[in-house]
């Protein structure tokens, strides 16, 4: 019994065993493919990171391109807005406005520029601005232009009216010319001429009465008569100023004044005359001279002036009176 009990025993044992072992390697199955799922999903972590970060750096090289192409088509940009400025012209209100609002949107696009970490957005937004710049700059060339081509023929208008001006004022100084040498001329011509120059010595008696003499203690005055006239002087008064000129050559004024003559300079006038001239008229002038002290003996000269010019002269001779004269 026991022998059999103990076979029975031992063969359960043997049953039992290969029971354990299965359980075993099942356990190391599972973990093998949990490690050989989890090494999977490692793997396929660490490609998709990869992925990831080749993917990002693409982005970068592509947004820094982006930025590069953007910072050099704003270089262009500018370079062609500052060829702008030498062009020497007077910028217009409107002109003004344009080139401010060129300056604001200069100023945003340089500032997206600046930012070391640029977006996206801030790049394609500043390529509206670039596209909206040239817009704005070939606006601003076209003004420019225009007015720099009507500047130059401003200028060469200005050039042609000053040359006009000069020419204008060449002939206005030749016509003054001729116009002064003409008036001149005219003047020169409507001198009067003095002719018919008469003096008459008078003795004048106690009774008023007046007697003609040509002994010097006798006189007591000189009648001078002398016509004028000019055939184109025109019609008005002048004035005929008379110098009596002593038979010492001194001029008898008696502190009557001065005149101005075109040839002998200032001279000290005896009488001076009103005349009213009539074209082409004659008129008779006659005044009566009297000396301030008694007449002398010798000759006396009489000159007639008129605008400047001696125009007539005349003479008187004075005697010197016999004993019983």
């Amino acid at each position: 019994m026991n022998t059999s009990n103990d076979l029975f025993s031992s063969e359960e044992n043997v049953k039992q065993i290969p029971r354990k072992n299965n359980g075993k390697n099942t356990a190391i199955g599972i973990m093998a493919a949990c490690l050989v799922g989890f090494g999977g999903y490692v793997a396929y972590d660490k490609s998709e990171t990869t992925q990831t970060i080749q993917q990002k750096d693409i982005q970068i090289v592509k947004v820094t391109d982006d930025k590069i192409n953007i910072q050099k088509s704003f270089d262009v940009s500018l370079a062609r807005l500052d060829s702008t400025a030498t062009v020497n012209i007077n910028l217009n209100k409107e002109l003004t406005a344009k080139k401010a609002d060129i300056s604001k949107v200069k100023k945003e696009i340089r500032s997206i520029l600046n930012k070391k970490n640029a977006t996206a957005a801030e790049l394609a937004k500043a390529k509206e601005l670039i596209a909206s710049l040239n817009d704005k700059i070939s606006s601003y060339e076209q003004d420019i232009a225009k007015l720099t081509l009507e500047n130059g023929i401003l200028t060469a208008e200005k050039t042609v009216l000053t040359q006009e001006k000069e020419k204008v004022t060449q002939d206005l100084a030749a016509t003054t010319t001729v116009k002064d040498s003409l008036v001149k001329e005219v003047d020169v011509a409507s001198t009067l001429n003095a002719f018919n120059i008469v003096v008459t010595p008078l003795n004048v008696k106690s009774n008023g009465k007046e007697k003609v003499s040509t002994t010097a203690k006798r006189v007591d005055k000189f009648l001078v008569n002398f016509d004028v006239s000019n055939r184109i002087a025109e019609p008005g008064s002048t004035d005929v100023y008379v110098v009596v000129i002593g038979p010492d050559g001194k001029s008898l004024s008696n502190g009557t004044g001065m005149f101005t003559t075109r040839d002998e300079g200032d001279k000290n006038y005896t009488a001076k005359l009103p005349v009213e001239i009539e074209t082409a008229k004659k008129k008779n002038v006659e005044f009566a001279f009297v000396p301030g002290t008694a007449f002398q003996q010798g000759t006396y000269k009489i000159m007639i002036y008129q605008n400047g010019f001696l125009i007539g002269e005349g003479v008187q001779e004075l005697k010197k009176g016999g004993l019983f004269s």
